[in-house]
């Protein structure tokens, strides 16, 4: 049986003291462990610190004040995020806006909405490669329904054959915002523009 000593006695005592202090019980959050991992020093717009006391005695900038301060003085209130006004759209490259045809209206887009792009090679080599990113898995490189996963899940169709040659880009388009049957919605994946620029590589592939 292993002797304790007294110097082993207080190496333990030591450890156990540090280590309880850093759990957290009640409203006291506990000790942190290099506390610049978790907390960032640029802005952060979904946090708000707007005491310039937090963190200070570790704070390694000379700016007079503590580490865990983000507020933007240059904001009203000192926020670091601004409410944008009431309707208001994100900006993007092509001033699209936002895609509002509902999910069961399938029909109306089809035969309403029309591709704002052309079919330029610049547009369908960035088509292609989008589709390589998002599509291929299932559908495969020529469209064929190939794909790795359709080895799995049987059942996905090839863009040249019947009534899948013939669907509007409405209708593609579509069904890449919200999905269709098994195939999931991307519309939160990939925005407006490059979803026309797949629309127009599958065209393509519905001629092969």
């Amino acid at each position: 049986m292993m002797k304790m000593t007294p110097k082993k006695n207080i190496i333990i005592l030591v450890l156990a003291v540090v280590l309880g202090a850093c759990s957290a019980e009640g409203e006291f959050p506990g000790l942190e462990y290099a506390p610049q991992m978790y907390h960032s020093i640029p802005y952060e717009p979904l946090t708000q610190i707007r005491d310039t006391e937090q963190g200070a005695w570790l704070s390694s900038i000379d700016n007079e004040v503590g580490e865990f301060y983000n507020s933007n003085p240059n904001n009203p209130f000192g926020m670091t995020m601004r409410e944008p006004a009431a309707n208001t759209v994100r900006r993007n490259s092509g001033d699209y806006l936002p895609y509002r045809i509902p999910k069961d209206s399938i029909e109306l887009a089809s035969r309403v909405l029309t591709n704002p792009l052309d079919s330029s090679d610049a547009v369908l080599k960035g088509g292609q490669a989008l589709y390589n990113s998002y599509c291929y898995p299932c559908h495969g490189g020529a469209g064929q329904g190939d794909g790795p996963v359709a080895a799995v899940y049987l059942g996905v169709p090839a863009y040249n054959v019947g009534r899948y040659a013939e669907l509007t880009e409405g209708h593609i388009f579509h069904t890449i915002t919200y999905g269709r049957g098994r195939m999931n919605a991307h519309g939160s994946q990939i925005d407006i523009e490059d979803r026309w620029k797949i629309v127009r590589y599958v065209q393509q592939l519905q001629k092969q």
